[in-house]
């Protein structure tokens, strides 16, 4: 049995001023293998930066930090690490899927919570499977002695209290509903699963499945320039509206005082 490290640090967000993106993988950690044509890690990058430079543009206001912009290794407490400390108000992280399944095929974009089915626990399991890379993850306080080969442990994870609900259950709708608009790759869903990289984060975060590399379809179209900036479209257009709808909500929680 693993225990939970120390809770983490709630902040009461009241806008949108610094938005922190992870590319997911990188360096030695190449993430799910697109057939030996792409790897999740080019994928997420390419993903990232088009998405940043969107919101540079068109939102000058907004402090748009990276995880990484080159092929790096990171360890995955150092993610979620940037965001608190920069006190971030979003954080987004980018992901490609995979199955055993080459039929398998679409988006998903999860925020932390129950694993609802076997199939949002098995890419939970993945994802997280990142931290192997690390070679003193068992040592890391930081993990709290987390196994991602336990089962037992991605079910307790799972159970752990999401602060910021509400916050990226919106973000995750809007992501999905407008990826799905625009780009070829057709929306599964907004789902939740416990991982890692959003457990550690002190505000609203979600994790974007923008594909899976093991389907044919998917993967021709998330290698492609004009892919990836179709899926990076769809996710600036929902931080646009969740920009809004903060501010709304804002506005209202103000005037009513």
């Amino acid at each position: 049995m693993w225990g939970l490290p120390a809770a983490k640090t709630v902040r009461v967000s009241t806008g949108l001023r610094t938005l922190v993106i992870d590319a997911g993988h990188g360096g030695l950690d190449p993430g799910c293998n697109g057939n030996n044509e792409i790897f999740e890690k080019d994928v997420t990058l390419g993903v990232a930066l088009k998405l940043g430079k969107i919101l540079k543009d068109s939102m000058p206001g907004l402090k748009v930090l990276y995880t990484r912009t080159t092929d790096k290794t990171l360890k995955l407490w150092e993610r979620p690490n940037l965001a608190n400390d920069n006190r971030a108000d979003l954080f987004i992280s980018i992901h490609c899927n995979a199955n055993n399944n080459r039929a398998a095929a679409g988006s998903e974009t999860y925020f932390m919570g129950l694993h609802k089915s076997e199939g949002n626990l098995d890419v939970a399991k993945r994802e997280n499977a990142a931290i192997t890379y690390e070679a003193d993850y068992r040592e890391n306080s930081r993990y709290g002695g987390f196994d991602p080969e336990s089962a037992e442990g991605h079910i307790i994870f799972s159970l752990v209290q999401n602060a910021y609900m509400k916050q990226s259950l919106k973000l995750a709708s809007g992501i999905e509903t407008h990826t799905n608009k625009i780009s070829a790759i057709k929306s599964r869903g907004v789902k939740q699963a416990g991982f890692l990289v959003l457990w550690q984060t002190s505000m609203p975060s979600v994790l974007v499945e923008t594909g899976f590399l093991t389907n044919p379809t998917d993967r021709s179209y998330l290698r492609t320039t004009e892919g990836q900036q179709k899926i990076a479209l769809g996710v600036f257009r929902a931080v646009r509206d969740y920009k809004r709808y903060m501010e709304t909500v804002n506005a209202g929680v103000s005037g009513s005082r």
